[in-house]
């Protein structure tokens, strides 16, 4: 699996995505909580960048980005930690300020495969809000194959 696949379910309210990754899932884990590695490689040059993460990794901990748009405005997604199981399982509430107070649930699951790591994303509770659910949808295949290159290469915002 080169890259990532998406699917929505039947009714509309998850995507899921995943992508095989050549590291452990340690090392996937890391790449997903810490402060200073997610800034490095979410986002794309002409598409869109965080720039700043702050993550107290444990469940009812917060964690919060700010990034910067194509168009170069500044977003915000923050949530809450509802569970965290190193290095398998990540789940979270998101709360977009371009989605105003509609908070959805992104869930990873980092399974050990052969030669590397099966990283599974779902994103649940869009069916109240279809057209997040269709940017997302576009949006998280591009972003777990951003997880990918930088976990795999060291590809970083500026290098790719």
């Amino acid at each position: 699996m080169a890259t990532a696949t998406v699917s929505f379910t039947p009714d509309k309210d998850a995507i899921f995505s995943e992508v095989l990754v050549l590291a452990p899932p340690e090392r996937v884990f890391q790449a997903l909580t810490d402060p200073t590695q997610l800034p490095k490689w979410w986002g794309q040059a002409g598409d869109y960048r965080i720039t700043k993460f702050e993550a107290d990794v444990r469940p009812g901990g917060k964690w919060k980005t700010i990034g910067v748009g194509a168009d170069g405005k500044e977003f915000e997604v923050y949530g809450e930690y509802l569970e965290v199981d190193p290095p398998r399982v990540l789940e979270h509430t998101w709360i977009a300020n371009w989605t105003g107070a509609a908070g959805s649930l992104v869930r990873w699951e980092l399974v050990p495969s052969a030669g590397g790591t099966l990283a599974k994303l779902r994103h649940s509770g869009l069916k109240s809000h279809p057209d997040a659910g269709k940017s997302y949808a576009s949006g998280w295949p591009r972003v777990i194959g951003w997880l990918r290159a930088y976990v795999e290469h060291g590809e970083t915002v500026e290098t790719r």
